[in-house]
């Protein structure tokens, strides 16, 4: 497959990336030369076989996992040369995810563990907007829970304010209905992706429900490590 050209309303470009990790068994080839571009405001679903390399990918976007080879550029900034302190702020200013299971902090109410990440941006009325995160997904009455008295989709909707509440400009979200009954995940993919619309924020989702993925606006498949269709646009 030819290499996509990067382009200028490019927000995720990859160009010919590896990722080889060692460990007891040898090395071990995660990502084969991936080259992909994301246009901004682009929705796009990730899809494929468990194992394919899809959550590997988004940490190599996010600066959470450093490429062994080729170009990592993310939000228009080339990631190559970041130390880590770097890569933690690029992360802070440009990018949001959410994971599978939560992350969230037990010990602080849902308005803190939204609050928490902006007050380490420097923002001034971060609980302000933590109280506006969780208004805009219908969690204004539960700002001052802790993640143990909220259900599993509540929990969830507390990532997705956190995760939009500094106004990211890419959005990265690895299976986030993954821990979720149908229904649940179902209101939480609604809410994410009317929150994409308003925020007109870049989402890359990965998912193994395919409907889910339809609803993006393109699907990359990954299989061994390889971007096997939907490269580029």
């Amino acid at each position: 497959m030819s290499n996509p050209i990067q382009n200028s309303n490019a927000a995720i470009h990859l160009q010919d990336v590896h990722l080889t990790l060692t460990g007891a068994a040898g090395e071990v080839n995660i990502l084969r030369g991936i080259s992909l571009n994301v246009e901004r405001g682009e929705a796009v679903g990730v899809i494929g076989p468990s194992g394919g390399g899809k959550s590997t990918m988004m940490m190599v976007i996010a600066g959470l996992e450093r490429a062994s080879s080729g170009r990592v550029s993310t939000a228009g900034i080339d990631l190559g040369p970041m130390d880590e302190d770097q890569l933690a702020l690029f992360r802070r200013d440009n990018v949001g995810i959410v994971f599978q299971d939560f992350h969230l902090i037990p010990t602080m109410t849902a308005l803190e563990n939204v609050a928490v990440p902006l007050e380490f941006a420097g923002i001034e009325d971060a609980f302000d907007r933590a109280g506006e995160g969780l208004k805009a997904v219908g969690l204004d009455h539960r700002i001052g829970h802790y993640p143990g008295q909220l259900s599993g989709g509540e929990q969830q909707r507390v990532a997705l304010a956190r995760a939009f509440a500094a106004r990211p400009a890419i959005l990265l979200a690895d299976e986030p209905t993954g821990n979720l009954d149908s229904k649940t995940g179902q209101a939480v993919m609604d809410l994410l992706f009317d929150l994409h619309d308003t925020a007109h924020t870049t989402l890359m989702l990965i998912s193994h429900d395919r409907v889910l993925a339809d609803r993006c606006d393109r699907i990359i498949t990954l299989a061994d490590g390889q971007v096997t269709e939907g490269a580029s646009t």
